[in-house]
């Protein structure tokens, strides 16, 4: 196709015959660049198996190497790049709504444009054209202006353009329908067989063994009961190994039913056409019209053009014989990657599900999944890619992956909204309260399957139906959908329309009663007789209290990170059976109940409340702040924890399941006359950011302001002590700091930091404070110079935050300005 006039958001078609040529040059290349790789002999054992050989593999066996590995091999049923990888379109874009996905994306860039030239001497067929986002209206080029703000704290050169100044950059281009675009000048263009066999030649291990294809993998049980890999068969031998990462792709599922292990991806076929020659199109940048969901890859003088239908094939049949030139992807239930090692069986460890993003997302995904290998952990936050965030009541129901995998593929292009939810396989499970809070006009949130409350509608019940793929597959698509209709109002960057109902629910906790369903949070119990070791080594607090007593504490990494913010509460040993308490016999039996929140009640109306449904004196003397007793609500026996999330005087409690109900309409019966009120996760996260914290593995206690939680005075050991240490004895390089704004203006995280007007972080989470009218956001920030961010350093300097490209004046604190001291959640008010 030749023309004068390029519109993005007009599929390109070509012929049959070009597209077949097209193909078969492309592979008749790709044999001949691989009849030179040396394909080793079929080793007896090795360290690690990576089997697969696209850009995950390839890049993950690079990495083990780079980390000192060298007893390892990959293993490939066809020729490398022969899956997935030949075809992909080799785009990589700088910009994702993710800090990390950006920190991945840097990395990847890095080895493709100069690291691996730089050790081997060969080229990767790296093209730096530069990329161009399309924005259609106003909702997209505002998601783009928060990427470039997003860049500017990570030194990312990007320009949101007008029509005008779009058509001198690309003259080829139709702007007469465009909004604007996001231009980002060093985005490029990998080349997928260059890029693998460079990768190839780098690694100095076995290396890669072609035309081996993965026929079992054997486990076996330890004397724990623990599953564990044995040995990897090929229809060329048995290689014994400890360690098997699975990096296959479309074939990803197949290759974990071998080994036990369920790998919750679908394939799905993507159709791409490749024009004849254009005119001027030469050095052009790549193109991505979401609006559309079509992208633009620049390919000499031609263009490959692809996008993502509402109605993808699926391919059912994976099979190791049918896959030569189609173009197949493999999509997940939440459109992120599966990464780490699997729940069900030690060292099967995953790296697949890539959502058409492996050649992009595959270099820094590479070198995590390595550390992940070789220490124990990533190095990053990867708790969004880890296979263990699905259920395993998830992870094997096939309505469920292939739902939310097909509503993945369709919204692939779609604007990430701070308050989007899946509309797929909805309702998996639930909780006890489900039903009387949705008749009450709740609008619930999914998350790890889950239905947990989100906020509540005054205009009554809005259920959530089943999934209708948006009228695809001849499938009615649902009318006078009242979920899905809120859901699209919801989409905005600005305030949203339901921003009022969530301000009452706030309010309602802060001067009146409410209520909050916690049940979706865990709940776990360590027992036995080493129970006080284990809680000595867990857990960064003292939790060797008396029993009835709770102690908030982090859970932490051998470098330091929180793995977890939880409470610890001493229970006493139990004779018999009891609902609320772990069975126990025998003086040494210590049990702990451990929480990473829970079934939660809130009450604010110093105790009044409360003190009518259950039969305890909850004066403060008598039930102080932290502590906790088993205690009769309503005719039923529940654990009371004297607690609060959300900073106000409150208690948790525990219900057995059967005895919910009742305890839930008792308390509501009795506060009535206080004004009690139903809120949800949304009123939470406005509310507990007000407390000041946000954090994740990569993140210390000490840099987010919670060395109060560690024994670091005591001798006692515990996991990540040392790291701690040597980092308080340095000076802490990063700090959590507290931004508020004094314009209402909405913030969601993301938004960039400056100090002085230099660079030096950004918001990691950001809600609207109700009580003050203010906006507050919390985020890391760094000394430019790699120096120590001190308390005077925070204190010294003017800040600012960017939203949107647009800069607003910020007070920086290095405590909550709200309740600093902690007083009113025990109870101390005034």
């Amino acid at each position: 196709i030749q023309t004068s006039q390029l519109s993005p958001s007009v599929w390109l078609i070509h012929s049959f015959i070009h597209s077949f040529i097209h193909s078969f040059i492309h592979s008749f290349i790709h044999s001949f660049i691989h009849s030179f790789i040396h394909s080793k002999p079929l080793p007896k054992s090795a360290d690690v198996v990576v089997i697969g050989g696209g850009s995950l593999g390839c890049q993950t066996l690079y990495h083990l190497c780079k980390l000192g590995m060298t007893n390892v091999v990959l293993l490939e049923r066809d020729r490398l790049t022969a899956g997935t990888t030949w075809h992909t379109a080799g785009l990589l874009w700088q910009l994702r709504p993710s800090d990390t996905e950006v920190e991945l994306l840097a990395h990847t860039r890095n080895v493709i444009s100069s690291e691996l030239e730089e050790e081997t001497d060969l080229e990767t067929g790296w093209i730096q054209n530069g990329g161009l986002f399309i924005a259609s209206n106003k909702q997209r080029l505002d998601e783009y202006k928060r990427l470039m703000s997003l860049g500017k704290a990570y030194g990312i050169e990007s320009y949101v353009l007008s029509p005008a100044e779009t058509k001198d950059l690309y003259p080829l281009m139709n702007v007469k329908d465009l909004y604007g675009t996001l231009y980002v000048p060093k985005d490029g263009t990998m080349d997928p067989a260059g890029t693998c066999t460079t990768l190839s030649r780098a690694a100095t291990a076995r290396g890669v063994i072609e035309n081996c294809p993965v026929t079992g993998i054997q486990v076996k049980v330890d004397d724990l009961g623990v599953k564990r890999v044995k040995e990897v068969e090929t229809a060329h031998g048995t290689i014994q190994t400890p360690c098997v990462v699975n990096c296959a792709g479309v074939w990803a599922t197949k290759l974990g039913e071998m080994a036990g292990v369920n790998v919750p991806l679908i394939a799905m076929h993507h159709a791409y056409v490749v024009t004849e020659r254009i005119e001027g199109i030469q050095n052009m940048p790549n193109v991505r019209d979401h609006d559309a969901s079509v992208y633009l890859r620049l390919q000499g003088d031609a263009l490959s053009v692809g996008g993502y239908e509402h109605n993808p094939i699926f391919w059912n049949d994976v099979s190791c014989n049918n896959c030569v030139y189609k173009s197949d992807k493999s999509f997940t239930a939440d459109h992120k990657p599966l990464m780490g090692e699997a729940p069900e069986v030690r060292g099967f460890f995953l790296g697949c599900g890539f959502n058409s993003a492996g050649m992009m997302l595959g270099g820094g995904c590479g070198k995590e999944l390595a550390h992940w290998i070789n220490h124990g952990r990533p190095e990053k936050d990867m708790c969004g890619y880890d296979i263990r965030r699905f259920h395993h009541s998830l992870t094997n129901n096939n309505r469920w992956i292939r739902e939310r995998s097909h509503e993945s593929y369709a919204k692939n292009y779609s604007v990430v909204f701070p308050f989007d939810e899946p509309l797929a396989s909805r309702n998996m499970r639930t909780d006890p309260f489900h039903q009387v809070l949705q008749e009450q006009g709740c609008v619930f949130q999914e998350r790890h399957g889950w239905e947990r409350p989100g906020w509540f509608n005054r205009g009554g019940p809005a259920p959530v139906l089943d999934y209708d793929y948006y009228g695809a597959y001849d499938v009615p698509k649902n009318t006078d959908y009242k979920y899905s209709e809120i859901l699209g109002k919801e989409y905005t960057f600005d305030f949203p329309p339901h921003h009022d109902a969530i301000r009452d629910e706030c309010l309602s906790c802060r001067n009146a009663v409410a209520v909050f369903d916690m049940s979706y949070f865990g709940k776990f119990y360590l027992t036995g007789p080493d129970a006080k070791k284990a809680a000595d080594w867990l857990f960064t607090a003292d939790v060797n209290k008396a029993p009835g007593s709770t102690v908030y504490t982090c859970m932490l990494n051998k470098r330091g990170g929180v793995e977890s913010d939880l409470t610890v509460s001493r229970l006493e040993p139990s004779p018999a059976h009891h609902p609320l308490t772990p069975e126990s016999n025998g003086k040494r039996h210590t049990p702990f109940h451990t929480k990473c929140e829970m079934i939660k009640r809130q009450a604010d109306e110093k105790a009044s409340l409360l003190q009518e449904v259950l039969n305890s004196d909850l004066s403060n003397d008598a039930f102080p702040f932290s502590t906790h007793k088993i205690v009769n609500a309503a005719g039923h026996k529940v654990r009371a924890m004297r607690l609060s999330f959300v900073g106000e005087m409150g208690w948790e409690l525990h219900i057995p399941k059967e005895s919910c109900l009742p305890v839930y309409h008792a308390v509501m019966a009795a506060g009535a006359k206080y004004g009690i009120c139903n809120a949800g996760y949304r009123a939470i996260d406005s509310l507990s950011i007000e407390k000041g914290m946000d954090l994740r593995p990569d993140d210390t206690p000490l840099e987010a302001g919670l060395a109060f939680t560690c024994k670091m005075k005591t001798s006692i050991p515990f996991l990540g002590r040392q790291a701690l240490e040597a980092q308080k004895a340095e000076g802490l390089r990063r700090r959590i700091v507290c931004f508020t704004v004094d314009e209402k203006v909405p913030m969601f995280g993301l938004e960039a930091i400056f100090r002085n007007g230099v660079p030096v972080g950004h918001l990691r989470r950001s809600e609207f404070r109700f009580a003050i009218d203010k906006t507050i956001g919390y985020g890391y920030i760094r000394n430019p110079d790699g120096g120590v961010v001190s308390p005077d350093f925070v204190r010294s300097r003017e800040f600012t935050l960017e939203r949107m490209g647009v800069t607003y004046k910020a007070t920086a604190h290095l405590k909550s300005p709200f309740d600093p001291e902690n007083k009113h959640v025990k109870g101390i008010y005034g």
